[in-house]
């Protein structure tokens, strides 16, 4: 397949935001980093071990959460040094140039975050400036492994979307902790139950509609953007859960009075299993492969990587049209198991969207059909050198 090089982004999509310069100091195996980034394209190429993802994963870390490989954050610090860590990167989005940074300090509670070298409450507030999504190895098995695995995927593209959803998430699980602790106790107080049951009820159902939303969306998107994915497949999707169904019939306060019974009437059977059993947290995300119309579960290894490519397109391109520009991509390893018409493919089809790709492969002749302006890196050494 020829797929022509697109010098500008699709008509009427604006470009994502650039992240310019990336700085790391005592991250991982990288003891210092100062690394330029001239171009959207960017494949880094180099053995196994070789820190790529180690890149990748220091991206991450300029959005909300624990990062692509969900590491604690002790073990990011490098080996050997102070236990600390630094990222720092410039970047051109739609509010102009800023600067980001976050780091560890030994003995603090979390990451030290900021934004023109101004502190911010939390690392959310980079949501305004650019938002990632990812593809790693570890996602392979997406399709057949536990169903927590796609909520933690579907809740990426929400955040993506939607700055809150990482808090009231987090709040919802609080919440949920709270109610198993007081079921441990069967002496704990009614009221203290209703009270808590009334919290999960309310955040619960806004964190499933926020979900089902999301994921009417991206479905959509999927149909309609099947073409421009080609030769990656578009997914068929849906939601599975006792209060994403409900939302789908009733308006969201009779769900969560609903929600609320049924927390109340089953606090017996979840004190027996400990843990709550109905609300979000129990929910799947069920993908299947549109073209052949089977669950994505049963499908091939080769056909589930092409799909799970095809999924993430679509979710950027979702993002694209809700915040009027794309993400920033992180793909490791992307190109590995993809014959060369449809590296080719994929390359064109992240210049046209517009979006900065940061890709990653053992082999530089895996990125030959990078499109012009594309940049390709040998790392080692805990060194990034651009490859003419």
């Amino acid at each position: 397949m020829n797929v022509p090089a697109l010098q500008e982004a699709e008509p009427g999509r604006r470009p994502g935001p650039l992240v310019r310069r990336l700085r790391l100091s005592d991250f991982r195996s990288y003891p210092a980093l100062d690394f330029s980034i001239p171009a959207r394209l960017v494949a880094l190429a180099g053995p196994n071990g070789a820190g790529k993802t180690n890149i990748l994963e220091a991206l991450s870390l300029l959005g909300p959460g624990r990062g692509l490989r969900r590491a604690p954050l002790a073990s990011m610090a490098r080996k050997g040094g102070s236990g600390a860590f630094a990222i720092h990167a410039e970047l051109e989005g739609r509010l102009g140039t800023a600067a980001l940074g976050t780091a560890l300090q030994p003995g603090e509670p979390g990451r030290i975050c900021r934004i023109n070298r101004e502190p911010v409450s939390s690392a959310g507030r980079f949501l305004d400036h650019l938002g990632f999504l990812w593809l790693t190895p570890d996602q392979d098995g997406l399709f057949r492994g536990a169903a927590g695995d796609r909520r933690r995927f579907l809740d990426r593209l929400v955040l993506a979307i939607d700055p809150d959803h990482a808090s009231r998430a987090s709040t919802y699980e609080n919440a949920l902790r709270h109610r198993n602790r007081l079921l441990e106790d069967e002496r704990a107080d009614a009221a203290w139950l209703d009270a808590i049951e009334r919290e999960i009820a309310e955040i619960g159902t806004a964190l499933a509609a926020a979900r089902r939303e999301t994921v009417i969306r991206l479905d959509a998107m999927g149909r309609e953007e099947a073409a421009a994915i080609a030769p990656f497949p578009h997914a068929v999707l849906r939601l599975e859960g006792a209060v994403e169904e409900r939302l789908a019939g009733e308006k969201a306060g009779a769900v969560e009075d609903w929600f609320r019974a049924a927390l109340r009437d089953n606090r017996w059977r979840d004190r027996q299993a400990g843990r709550t059993l109905i609300g979000p947290q129990a929910s799947d995300l069920v993908v299947s492969h549109g073209p052949k119309a089977e669950e994505a579960n049963l499908c091939s290894t080769g056909e589930q990587k092409a799909l799970l490519i095809g999924l993430v397109l679509a979710q950027a391109r979702l993002i694209a049209q809700i915040r009027g520009e794309p993400p920033v991509l992180l793909l490791d390893e992307i190109a590995a198991h993809l014959d060369e018409s449809r590296r080719a493919a994929l390359f064109g089809m992240l210049e046209g969207l517009g979006a900065q790709a940061f890709m990653t492969g053992t082999d530089r002749a895996l990125f030959e059909a990078l499109p012009p302006g594309g940049l390709c890196c040998s790392v080692n050494d805990g060194k990034v050198l651009s490859l003419v």
